[in-house]
């Protein structure tokens, strides 16, 4: 079930076949440099149960993207859910995470355009956040392309270590009426 679809990109309900794609790109040390380490076969596939059972159960979620042209798994882009002790939250998470091959071709933008126009439009979301940590240059530029606004305070993630190096993030914020006012709503 194609859930979005873009120029190049679908994104949809995970599959079994998407599951040794997904597990090799989370353990690819340089797509995961700006997480706390990779992630294990076990790890990988319980994650995927996770996001696959968010978008069961709420109709959105990390969405298996694909690129259309080629039917390739390519990673994931999306929204979630979290109230996790975030000092924002509860909010929702707007990412993506790539393999590598698929890097500076502007498909996480791409996809993350349709996956806001989905939470604003069908979702009925008031507001998505993005977040990564300082030194994510490339995260951030795709933030900034999707014309949501950085906060000006950092925040310590929860989740992280206290002390890594990778615990103190930036945030990024859009509401639905500044999406509509900057014109990313329009076709």
């Amino acid at each position: 079930m194609i859930v979005v679809k873009t120029e190049r990109l679908i994104l949809r309900q995970w599959r079994a076949d998407d599951r040794p794609l997904f597990a090799a790109i989370n353990a690819d040390p340089q797509v995961m440099e700006y997480f706390p380490s990779t992630l294990s076969r076990a790890q990988s596939d319980a994650l995927v149960d996770r996001i696959s059972n968010d978008i069961n159960v709420s109709g959105w979620g990390f969405w298996a993207a694909e690129r259309v042209d080629t039917a390739e798994f390519i990673g994931f882009v999306g929204m979630n859910y979290s109230a996790d002790g975030l000092p924002f939250a509860p909010c929702v998470d707007i990412g993506w995470r790539l393999g590598r091959q698929h890097w500076g071709q502007g498909f996480a933008t791409e996809a993350a355009h349709g996956a806001m126009a989905y939470g604003f439009t069908h979702a009925s979301l008031d507001r998505l956040v993005s977040m990564t940590p300082l030194a994510n240059a490339a995260s951030e530029r795709v933030m900034q392309k999707l014309g949501m606004i950085k906060q000006q305070k950092t925040f310590l993630h929860p989740k992280v270590a206290q002390g890594h190096l990778l615990q103190e993030h930036v945030l990024y914020e859009l509401n639905r009426d500044q999406w509509r006012s900057k014109g990313l709503g329009r076709s």
